[in-house]
């Protein structure tokens, strides 16, 4: 047992060497952002609703499905209110540049709006 013992905490050493090593040699690798709305909450209910999912799989019980389609509604319900105050934001952007005449950041706006409304939230 002791035998075991001594390899497993060598492995465990070895791992997190090689990733010491690594993380300093090549850097961390930073996730490229899709949606610029996505940020830490929409994480948790995407946790949340991956962990109802595995009880799901593991005791496919019609309560835990009553509780999968509950989270997925909710996690869905969030998701587009964030999309919707995403696009409110930036709407507003376009109407104060619009007034200030700030033809520039206008512009751009109005192109980041146009990539982001590919979402067919309005």
């Amino acid at each position: 047992m002791n035998d075991d013992e001594d390899v497993n905490r060598n492995w465990e050493n070895v791992k997190e060497n090689i990733q010491t090593s690594a993380k300093e040699s090549l850097g961390q690798h930073e996730l490229k952002q899709n949606k610029p709305w996505f940020d830490e909450e929409c994480l948790g209910f995407l946790d949340q609703m991956k962990r109802a999912k595995m009880q799901w799989i593991q005791d496919p019980s019609q309560n835990n499905v009553d509780i999968l389609n509950n989270v997925r509604r909710e996690v869905s319900r969030h998701y587009r209110d964030k999309m919707k105050a995403y696009l409110r934001g930036k709407i507003e952007e376009l109407e104060t540049n619009s007034k200030i005449q700030n033809i520039r950041d206008l512009y751009r706006a109005s192109a980041t709006l146009r990539r982001d409304t590919s979402l067919d939230v309005i």
